[in-house]
């Protein structure tokens, strides 16, 4: 089958790596040369190891990336450790992990003219079908292509690796002042960007952010540049909120506390923000945080949540019905890469602080358990290269 012809899960199937020759996972301490495309990988068995993979040749459309800094996510962890998120994305072998990234060109596969060696790109790691038969992708919401390939969603194989393999039309170019460090962390800042527009925030909005963690954090930055007072963010450790603090000095900070209900919760937000707040952005996905974000809400408020939980929860449906409180959700994003670059080199939203570990790609293994303890204090955790 020709690659044009082919679906973008043929031609980035994991088995093309998975079965190569020069495939194969490093053993515990094993420095390869830095020549070698080491990738972190984790398993069913619940292993995070680094692998070598072979190097692919750029085909039509195709560029070929050195990557430069990708940040770990809480899904990779959360592969990591439980092998699944819902019940479509199960790791069922080798999975490669990251998508949060940026690198550079280094090679460029036939028909390719946007893009030279050298050039310095924000990797998109969610690739629609792009065909005008999909109505996901010809409405502009490609966040909901049935055939999309995400990179580091089982089966396929991550960006957290040394040379990556991309289509070129989902690639974004940086600015000169955008470093790959915050390139890379365009991804999570699209999901905030996707979820504030989403929610409609308005100019002067009082708002509640529920989580203080990378999302909850970068939707706090996003939501100042946007214009929303008062701003209130919770969360259950008072380090993430003294962080949000530093971040935003002008945010209202709440503490969570283990035992506390989600009424009494949001009435300390409501004294914290001076009255009921118009909108909420969920960022935990948690049952209860959801409940006391609904509690916390106006008549006519909206509670848009960004966080993913369990497969089924309750909610109080009467309050909401008699406060015509509206609930929304969010499923990845779409169109947000160019503007979340545009604010960043604009120097808009300064998302440099929330980066506080930084290893090599060689010291991956030993990034994903400081990114998994949080006793160690990481907010967002960088490999690069």
């Amino acid at each position: 089958m020709a690659q044009q012809e082919a679906g973008n899960a043929e031609i980035y199937s994991p088995r093309k790596v998975l079965e190569h020759p020069e495939f194969r996972i490093l053993a515990d301490g094993e420095k390869p040369p830095k020549t070698a495309n080491i990738a972190a990988f984790y398993n069913p068995a619940h292993e995070i190891h680094l692998v070598e993979k072979p190097i692919l040749k750029p085909g039509p459309g195709q560029v070929l990336l050195h990557v430069r800094a990708t940040g770990i996510c809480g899904s990779d962890v959360h592969f990591w450790q439980h092998g699944r998120i819902g019940d479509s994305m199960v790791v069922t072998d080798e999975c490669g992990s990251g998508h949060e990234s940026a690198g550079e060109v280094v090679e460029v596969g036939e028909g390719v003219t946007q893009w030279k060696v050298g050039d310095r790109v924000a990797i998109e790691a969610g690739v629609p079908c792009s065909q005008p038969s999909c109505d996901a992708c010809r409405t502009g919401r490609y966040n909901a292509c049935p055939d999309v390939v995400f990179f580091s969603t089982p089966p396929f194989h991550g960006t957290l690796t040394r040379w990556h393999l991309h289509p070129a039309q989902w690639l974004h170019r940086l600015p000169d002042e955008v470093s790959f460090e915050e390139g890379s962390l365009c991804e999570p800042l699209a999901v905030a960007l996707a979820g504030i527009e989403r929610a409609n925030l308005r100019l002067g909005d009082p708002l509640l952010i529920c989580g203080a963690g990378p999302i909850g954090l970068i939707s706090l930055l996003s939501a100042r540049a946007a214009g929303a007072e008062p701003i209130v963010i919770t969360d259950l450790f008072q380090s993430r909120l003294d962080f949000a603090k530093k971040l935003v000095p002008g945010v209202r900070t709440v503490l969570i506390e283990r035992g506390t209900t989600s009424k009494d919760q949001a009435a300390q937000i409501k004294a914290a923000a001076g009255g009921p707040l118009k909108l909420a952005l969920e960022c935990t996905g948690v049952e209860s945080s959801v409940h006391t974000a609904i509690y916390s809400m106006a008549f006519g408020g909206k509670v848009f949540i960004i966080g993913v939980g369990k497969s089924e929860q309750l909610f109080p449906f009467m309050h909401l019905s008699a406060n015509e409180i509206d609930v929304s959700f969010q499923y990845r994003y779409a169109n947000q890469y160019p503007k979340a670059i545009r604010l960043v080199a604009g120097g808009l939203i300064d998302i440099k602080p929330l980066v506080t570990h930084r290893f090599s790609l060689e010291d991956a293994v030993a990034a994903f358990h400081v990114a998994a303890d949080p006793s160690q204090g990481a907010i967002k955790v960088q490999i690069q290269d």
